[in-house]
């Protein structure tokens, strides 16, 4: 019998499986369809409606609050139920998969803003610019992340309703940095909640929540 360590009141044993598998649909949608791209033609999907959205350097901090938004929101809904963990984050691997499809089918990239220099926020915006290349931009991960945090809030068992507010409050104000600092154009939040709900009705209709569950019992047998 294993062991019970510290770290498993705060993140399940039966998560771990679920949660690897997210973060490695996620390397192979946003890295690894980079070098099969790069000699395509990307795509400019902008509208007139992005033309008239002012460069705001300042939501730069909302855009990097985003990646704990997403850790608060998978660790809550790991721990409120074995069947939420793995219904949320199937679906979650599903939505991946299914941007990475888009990236390789439709490659995009975007003009970005001009980054003045001096100021906290500009030189976190110039940063995240070097780091970041402006492709794999349809659907807008970024904002699909924050749409099935806000998803799983919804059926969270253990939280107050406050939080589910909280969850879309942000969550929109994650939409609004992604184009505010020229990360994105309008459509690539629409493709990242559309990429969101069809991922969760994917892994609903596949079984994939069950799947996951059946290897995560086959793995924690083998460790037992």
């Amino acid at each position: 019998m294993r062991e019970k360590h510290p770290f498993d009141t705060i993140l399940p044993v039966y998560s771990r499986i679920p949660l690897v598998a997210l973060v490695c649909a996620n390397f192979l949608a946003y890295y690894v369809t980079r070098p099969i791209t790069r000699h395509l033609v990307h795509w400019e999907l902008s509208l007139p409606l992005d033309a008239a959205i002012p460069f705001v350097p300042a939501f730069i901090a909302v855009y990097l609050l985003a990646y704990l938004q997403w850790i608060v929101g998978y660790v809550l809904v790991a721990r409120d139920s074995r069947g939420l963990c793995f219904r949320i984050l199937s679906g979650g691997v599903a939505a991946k998969l299914l941007c990475m499809a888009a990236f390789l089918l439709l490659p995009t990239t975007m003009v970005r803003g001009n980054v003045s220099s001096g100021g906290l926020w500009n030189g976190l915006t110039a940063l995240v610019y070097r780091l970041d290349a402006p492709d794999n931009l349809f659907p807008s991960i970024h904002c699909m992340e924050s749409w099935l945090c806000f998803r799983g809030a919804l059926e969270l068992k253990r939280v107050g309703r406050w939080y589910v507010w909280a969850s879309l409050a942000f969550t929109l104000l994650v939409f609004a940095s992604v184009v505010l600092v020229k990360q994105h154009v309008a459509v690539d939040i629409l493709g990242g909640v559309l990429a969101a709900e069809l991922g969760l009705a994917l892994a609903r209709r596949t079984h994939a929540a069950a799947a996951l569950e059946r290897l995560e019992a086959r793995l924690s047998r083998k460790k037992s």
